[in-house]
């Protein structure tokens, strides 16, 4: 990928259906160059595909946190398939070192991420946990409404 395949990710990312040509129009390019960069990052895989991004996962959550999760044993599938069912979480990794999940969560308030922690800690196969509050996001990937 080179500078302008980039660029066009990038605008592809904030607006899968934005058109070739409005697309041409702020790369500065013609349609047939935009149209052919598109088929070509299509072809190798660069691009997989398109999705719908709903209101709800474009719009950050007001207190938004970071959860490390020690899991007991080999009880990790469980605590995760229980952690699938929280509203409130936006995504779960499993890590190396002194943590074995890494949680993003968002709530509407304190009060409420307050008690998405406490579900949490009652997972069977919970050890530990660590919360991170997040204060601000300068750069993100995540589409913006």
């Amino acid at each position: 990928m080179d500078e302008i395949d980039t660029r066009l990710t990038a605008r592809l990312r904030h607006n899968g259906r934005q058109s070739i040509s409005a697309l041409a129009a702020e790369l500065g390019l013609s349609r047939a160059t935009v149209r052919a960069r598109i088929e070509r990052l299509e072809r190798s895989g660069t691009i997989l595909g398109y999705t719908v991004i709903l209101k709800s996962d474009a719009i950050e959550q007001p207190v938004r946190g970071i959860v490390m999760i020690a899991v007991e044993g080999v009880a990790a599938d469980r605590v995760v398939r229980s952690l699938a069912g929280f509203a409130e979480i936006a995504a779960i990794h499993t890590t190396n070192g002194r943590w074995d999940l890494v949680v993003e969560l968002g709530t509407e308030s304190l009060a409420d991420l307050d008690a998405a922690l406490r579900r949490i800690r009652l997972i069977q196969g919970v050890r530990d946990s660590e919360t991170n509050l997040l204060l601000a996001t300068p750069r993100s990937t995540r589409a913006r409404l």
